[in-house]
């Protein structure tokens, strides 16, 4: 592959909810560039861009992938992302690296939330985008109410570039509205023809649309307008570039990547307006310092994707902001201060990787085998500091417990799981030393079972995934004294250790223990060993073996034997204490609450709020935050929002978010106590 100076390179993301046709319409710009010869199928797995052994049983995008190729004398980086939200994190990593997307749209289902969220990136990160409303082809397609619902949403800045043409309920192509030609489909080039008569008024209104856009980007231009004069074609495409750039005009586009119709005109469509790696703004570094879109500058590249194989190693995909990546050389890593040896430096083909002697600035590429460089990091000159803002990734929020298939599985389970936490970093692994439960967090169950089918495959070990235990706690109501005598005859040396001891609720967390014994009734070399006692037996609470806490014990009476008592026998007198005193002070199960702070459109407060009001929570109070968003604070038990983050995506159609974290402990209703307190004693049978 060539290269090519940034003028002439375009990174350009394909956004869009999961089944809106990003990835065929990757497969249809190959095919009409003519890189490849046959139109790969997501349902055949047979596409460029989807090559992962799970995208092809699934018939779903998974990873964020690259396909670079060259037309027209330019480079195309596109950058196609998944559209189902537990794989989010892809997406931004995508979005980080581009300099402008095509939001995909099916032109039967319209507007959607993914496509909603899509925007938002946009949004945030200043990307110029265009609009392509796909399968338009479909006889369910309707165009026009699409339009309809992204000009209601966003307003004016919405702007349609075509008008399709329909035939017999058939849409055959559709009107340029800049060029004003009419543009039918057929095998091969689009056929270009007159508008039909019957569509010069709907075709006026559109084009007028337009130009009203096209004069609120220059005054000359505005003054032109209200003087009645027609605007020259090329004051039409400096303005519409202008205004697209600005983020004041988003295109919209029409075809069908299936059927390859208006792929040309949307690959046009990207080299005519949307931006080059040199006219974006400059990448601003974590000192503050501008890093110029300059082929000559220091190098400053940004890695923003690590792909783990355990046969090949690691891949890491980069863009390059300034400066040059070139073959065996030293950098250093900005982050560690660490050095990487680059060896073979390639662009990117779906899966194939083609060697090259260099990436420059504006460009996009990958590097294997970086010993320490992880998704975020920045690669500069040796001995340089450079460090490029990474990508922030949304928390996980939903925790399932790991249990081996197989038994002595858990180190190949652990090793496993940390090469793949190396390209996702949007999954946490960790172990819960209470309930010895291995524990992965993700953000979806579709994201976790992904991950343990990935582990399964390229690491050979499978697991089950079940509900994490949750950690209750036990404490005591009333203060009790109870005594606790140890005493064993056995020939020689026997055992005694007498005590009592008062327990009571207490202040801190854990065990309180005092003495307060007179005359030396016991000894005070054996009040270490009481306590020590007690901290072993508080581990184990007498309802359901749960910890106990907020427990005060102080010694206040007891007896020794001068010949036969020792620490351990006093360790075994406070145990005996301890659990007829739990018994006797009416031990109570107490349960984890979370402070659930949940964002909403206004429109599913009711239901939100009812929600939380089965899961047995307290709503504290409800703030506007902004976009049509509501937010919920409440507090909820932590037993009842284990998969929340599923029912609210069901409850919202995804377009709700939310934060959960543990405050404090409460004590559980005798319902709730009953029940974990007879799945405790199962557990021990």
């Amino acid at each position: 592959m060539r290269q090519f100076t940034m003028d002439r390179i375009r990174n350009v993301c394909l956004l869009g909810h999961g089944g809106s046709g990003k990835t065929s319409l990757a497969e249809a710009m190959l095919k009409f560039v003519g890189v490849t010869d046959r139109l790969g199928k997501v349902a055949d797995g047979t596409t460029v861009t989807d090559f992962d052994p799970e995208e092809i049983k699934r018939s779903i995008s998974v990873n964020t992938a690259i396909a670079s190729f060259e037309w027209q004398n330019s480079k195309y980086n596109i950058i196609d992302t998944p559209g189902y939200f537990d794989f989010v994190g892809e997406v931004i990593e995508g979005v980080r690296v581009a300099d402008a997307a095509v939001i995909v749209l099916s032109g039967k289902s319209g507007l959607s939330v993914g496509a909603e969220k899509a925007w938002d990136y946009c949004l945030a990160r200043k990307l110029p985008r265009i609009m392509f409303v796909n399968k338009i082809d479909d006889e369910r397609a309707n165009f026009q109410k699409v339009i309809d619902d992204l000009r209601n949403k966003y307003g004016k800045i919405v702007a349609p570039f075509q008008v399709p043409v329909i035939k017999d309920d058939k849409i055959i192509g559709f009107v340029d509205v800049i060029e004003m030609r009419a543009k039918l489909f057929q095998d091969g080039p689009l056929l270009d023809a007159d508008i039909p008569d019957d569509m010069q008024d709907d075709v006026a209104s559109v084009r007028e649309m337009i130009l009203e856009s096209v004069a609120e980007t220059d005054e000359a231009l505005m003054e032109k307008y209200f003087a009645g004069e027609e605007f020259t074609l090329q004051e039409i495409h400096k303005a519409l570039r202008a205004g697209i750039e600005n983020n004041e005009i988003v295109p919209v586009l029409c075809g069908s990547a299936a059927g390859n119709k208006g792929i040309g005109v949307l690959l046009e469509a990207i080299a005519e307006y949307l931006p080059s790696p040199d006219e974006m703004p400059d990448e601003i570094s974590a000192k503050g310092d501008k890093i110029k879109p300059d082929a000559a500058g220091p190098l400053a590249a940004l890695v923003f994707k690590t792909v783990a194989d355990p046969y090949v190693g690691k891949l890491s995909y980069f863009r390059v902001y300034s400066g040059e990546l070139k073959p065996d050389v030293t950098v250093t890593n900005s982050r560690t201060g660490a050095t990487e040896k680059i060896g073979k430096v390639y662009y990117l083909f779906g899966k194939k990787q083609i060697e090259t002697d260099k990436v420059s600035a504006g460009d996009i590429g990958a590097v294997p085998k970086l010993s320490g460089t992880v998704t975020g990091d920045t690669l500069c000159k040796q001995g340089a500091d450079i460090s490029l803002t990474g990508m922030d990734f949304p928390k996980p929020n939903l925790t399932l417990a790991i249990t081996p298939t197989a038994k002595g599985d858990e180190e190949k389970i652990n090793s496993g799981l940390q090469r793949l936490n190396e390209e996702d970093p949007t999954f946490k692994i960790g172990s819960n030393h209470e309930t010895h439960q291995m524990l992965i967090s993700g953000l979806g169950e579709l994201h976790i079972d992904v991950i343990t089918s990935k582990l399964k495959a390229k690491f050979g070990v499978s697991v089950d995934l079940i509900e994490p235990k949750v950690p209750y706690r036990e404490t005591i109501r009333k203060k009790v004294r109870v005594e606790g005598k140890h005493k064993k005859q056995s020939g020689g040396h026997g055992q005694y250790g007498h005590v009592w001891i008062e327990f009571e609720p207490g202040e801190n967390e854990g065990l309180t223990f005092e003495e307060k014994v007179v005359g030396g009734v016991v000894p005070k070399n054996y009040f270490p060993a009481v306590e020590k006692g007690l901290q072993e037996c508080i581990l184990h609470g007498v309802l359901a073996g749960y910890p106990v806490v907020n427990l005060k014990a102080t010694l206040v009476d007891g007896s020794y034997h001068p010949v036969d008592s020792s620490e351990m026998a006093f360790k075994v007198a406070a145990s005996l204490a301890y659990k007829k005193g739990m018994e006797d002070a009416t031990s109570i199960l107490l349960e984890p609450i979370g402070r659930l702070e949940v964002t909403v459109p206004s429109s599913n407060m009711g239901d939100i709020i009812g929600d939380i009001n089965k899961r047995r929570g307290r709503v504290l109070g409800m703030n506007p935050v902004g976009g049509g968003l509501e937010q919920v604070v409440a507090e909820v038990p932590m037993a009842e929002i284990h998969k929340y983050a599923t029912d609210l995506r069901s409850m919202t159609q995804a377009r709700g978010s939310f934060t959960a974290e543990f405050v404090r402990y409460e004590e559980a209703p005798p319902n709730v106590a009953q029940k974990v307190i007879e799945e405790a004693k199962k557990e021990e049978k």
